[in-house]
């Protein structure tokens, strides 16, 4: 073993070890339902030379799962660290700027952007004695709440709103949703989008396979009875893992549509920022098609940091819905 970790250091790790035999045996496991499934199934190699496409296409969305599961996985879900740090490295660049063009900072709908480019860091950046990071996180926040509230007592650094310690990757994560241990990593504002789509072709793989499963079933039935065993008892497995599948997609789509995170709304009284929220009134939301827009195509940037709505917008949002609100698509 020790060999082993000196030729490969990611084995060194426990975690990471783990997360890599996790990886393994979820690819494994895809290609013992496929390759079961054209092992046993005569009639779907026929079919398969009659109609080439239909194959095709089952293979081109079983790669597509696994691709996708390994973007998921590998990609960052946005670090509090990184955008600490790339906030800070430039503001230099950042005031520079400012002094040379004497233009005010921009901001788009109270969401402070860090890009790549540097183009926009707050306004909160300018006129500060504090360093660019702490005085931005402090804008975001409504006046009165002390440091101490939004400083992480693991990293001990300042969190913006939406963003929790995970013990699992001991780091600070943007829009904390969950660790998934499937994946080996965290779900959060770099990575959801990846994840949603993840579990919807993954979904979408699973029923395809139970219907090839069950038409094997009805042409092959009682030709010989181990086969028809293990394709029983992977066809169960795999209803159970669909029906797994399609209540998380629905879940994550409704958190989608109100801009909600999982740890939000399951841990929403211990979040102190969101206590006195009563629980129908969504503070991040900016009506389902903002939501959705700003989920799937608003990721240029790379780290978005939402600040929390005052006690005026808070009191609109909890206001029941009208008709009108609805014809006049307010909510939307």
């Amino acid at each position: 073993m020790g060999r082993s970790c000196s030729m490969f250091p990611c084995l060194a790790d426990p975690a990471r070890r783990s997360s890599l035999f996790l990886k393994m045996a979820l690819v494994t496991v895809h290609l013992i339902y496929a390759g079961v499934l054209f092992l046993f199934d005569g009639g779907l190699i026929e079919k398969t030379r009659k109609e080439p496409w239909y194959t095709a296409l089952y293979l081109l969305l079983f790669v597509a799962t696994l691709v996708q599961y390994f973007v998921a996985s590998l990609s960052s879900p946005g670090y509090v660290l990184d955008a600490m740090r790339a906030v800070n490295e430039r503001d230099a660049v950042y005031r520079k700027t400012y002094t040379t063009s004497k233009q005010p900072a921009s901001s788009k709908n109270g969401n402070f952007i860090v890009t790549l480019d540097g183009s926009q860091l707050g306004s909160s950046l300018l006129g500060s004695n504090s360093t660019s990071w702490s005085k931005l996180v402090a804008d975001l926040y409504p006046p009165g709440t002390t440091i101490r509230t939004w400083t992480c007592t693991y990293c001990n650094v300042e969190q913006p709103p939406r963003a929790k310690h995970c013990h699992d990757c001991d780091k600070c994560v943007l829009q904390f949703d969950h660790h998934c241990v499937w994946l080996g990593n965290c779900i959060g504002q770099g990575n959801h989008c990846r994840f949603w789509w993840f579990i919807c072709e993954e979904s979408a793989l699973c029923l395809w396979t139970g219907i090839l499963y069950i038409s094997y079933l009805k042409a092959y039935i009682s030709r010989a009875w181990w086969k028809d065993a293990i394709i029983i008892l992977l066809l169960i497995t795999l209803s159970m893992s669909l029906i797994f599948l399609l209540l998380l997609l629905l879940f994550h789509s409704y958190l989608i549509l109100t801009n909600q995170t999982t740890y939000e709304l399951v841990r929403r009284r211990r979040i102190f920022y969101l206590r006195g929220i009563p629980e129908r009134v969504y503070p991040f939301s900016k009506g389902v098609c903002r939501n959705l827009y700003n989920f799937c195509f608003a990721r240029s940037s790379i780290y978005s940091m939402e600040r929390l709505p005052t006690l005026q917008e808070l009191e609109e949002m909890s206001m029941p819905h009208t008709c009108w609100d609805v014809v006049a698509c307010r909510y939307c």
